[in-house]
């Protein structure tokens, strides 16, 4: 009995352990939501993320964690690219890690 008890409870475990989500990683546009993205549910300057034509408040990462928001390259100023790992969850983007893609150099002739 105590070995039918203990195959029961391993198998509960293990099966809620495989129901939790894993987070994704996905490529996406990351800016200002008021400035840059045409979002105004919230007030002052957040953090947004677009991901297949859809707008995101990201939560997990603020928009100074990346630089000056307001220098030229600043999230209030420019639209970037970022690879970004976490869960969407209505108008949220809950992120584990968030990383901008450096933008190419130009050649020199």
């Amino acid at each position: 009995m105590k070995n039918f008890i203990l195959v029961i409870s391993l198998f509960l475990v293990s099966s809620s352990a495989n129901a939790q989500k894993k987070d994704k990683t996905y490529k996406v546009l990351a800016s200002c939501g008021q400035c840059q993205l045409d979002m105004n549910t919230k007030k002052g300057c957040d953090l947004a993320i677009q991901y297949a034509g859809k707008k995101y408040w990201v939560e997990g990462s603020g928009i100074e964690d990346h630089g000056d928001s307001h220098a030229s390259e600043g999230f209030c100023n420019a639209i970037r690219k970022a690879k970004v790992t976490g869960t969407f969850k209505e108008n949220q983007f809950y992120a584990t890690s968030f990383v901008l893609i450096q933008k190419k150099k130009k050649k020199k002739k």
